[in-house]
């Protein structure tokens, strides 16, 4: 598994998305206590993502929580004219994606959070399945894993010790 860890500067410039908000309810003796769970996903729409969790007792503490959560694991993913490199099919529990690459001016065909990962990272035009669980935790975990895997010609060719130049001279 090939995570491109990635750190960022104080200049880059992130935007987040919110991709779910969870209340949770804890009964006890003296009454039920209510806290939020919001799952946030931040990019700079040129390859860099990250996801993130935050737990508080008003929404907007825990989406500022995973704002920060989502910053300190950021991955680089290969975006290429707008599009993924190749087709990939990743699983993370019960969710499984299909990603598809797609000519220029398809669009992205997509639903729910893997639409906001996707968008977070800067691709426009994506044919995306989503298979088995709907839970938007395993579906982002899962989508961020599947990009994450996706190499370019590039670093394949330097994976194989062959230069870029090589193979366009012919």
């Amino acid at each position: 598994m090939a995570m491109n860890k990635v750190k960022i500067n104080s200049d880059v410039e992130l935007k987040d998305r919110l991709v779910a908000i969870n209340r949770v309810t804890k009964v006890t003796k003296g009454g039920r206590t209510f806290t939020f769970a919001a799952i946030v996903v931040v990019g700079d729409g040129n390859g860099v993502i990250g996801w993130g969790l935050g737990k508080a007792g008003e929404v907007t503490a825990a989406i500022a929580k995973g704002v920060e959560s989502a910053k300190k694991n950021l991955v680089k993913v290969p975006v290429i004219k707008g599009t993924i490199p190749h087709e990939m099919e990743m699983s993370f529990d019960g969710a499984k994606v299909f990603l598809k690459p797609a000519a220029a001016g398809t669009g992205m065909v997509a639903g729910g959070a893997m639409r906001a990962v996707l968008e977070s990272a800067g691709v426009t035009d994506v044919l995306a399945k989503s298979k088995g669980s709907s839970n938007p935790h395993n579906l982002v975990k899962a989508t961020i894993l599947a990009l994450s895997e996706m190499r370019d010609a590039y670093t394949v060719a330097h994976d194989r010790g062959i230069s870029m130049e090589k193979v366009f001279r012919g």
